[in-house]
């Protein structure tokens, strides 16, 4: 069981962050607003399906303050990925429209692939240390809305001082 459940989550997570990457490599408009949509969305999820992990663990054994303390310090390492991330991210103003653009690059991608690696092994960790192989999983919707979310608002600043 813990093997399909390893492949399940190793396949969500390759799935959501390839769909993350796809988006960060095209030329954007840098919005004010539209940027913090998809990590608003991502929380939302990303709160639900936690605590539905959450519930999910509780219904068979008392969750220990172990696994509490490893999801927060994943969503720590989720928002230091996406500072890393904003300082790669290209930002310039279209010579033609005046408006501000920006588009990932290698290195966007890169630190994109890390952080999905680093996911899925602190949410095994986050499972091993749970009893439950369900938490860790359920926090990516988390860890993506956190790390975008510092990496669009970094971005942001960065487009408004151009």
């Amino acid at each position: 069981m813990q093997s399909t459940h390893g492949g399940a989550a190793l396949a969500i997570t390759v799935v959501v962050v390839g769909l993350v990457i796809r988006r960060q490599l095209r030329i954007r408009p840098v919005r004010r607003v539209g940027s913090l949509i998809a990590p608003a969305v991502l929380g939302v999820l990303g709160v639900a399906a936690t605590a539905f992990g959450v519930a999910s663990v509780v219904k068979d054994r008392p969750l220990t303050a172990m696994p509490v303390v490893l999801l927060v310090a994943s969503l720590a390492v989720a928002a230091g990925f996406g500072v890393a991330r904003a300082r790669t991210v290209r930002v310039w103003r279209d010579p033609q429209g005046g408006e501000v653009l920006r588009k990932g690059t290698a290195a966007t991608t890169g630190l994109w692939v890390a952080a999905g690696a680093v996911h899925l092994g602190l949410g095994l960790w986050i499972d091993h240390a749970a009893g439950a192989g369900i938490l860790g999983p359920a926090s990516l919707y988390a860890y993506l809305a956190v790390g975008l979310g510092a990496q669009n608002l970094l971005v942001r600043r960065r487009a408004a001082a151009l």
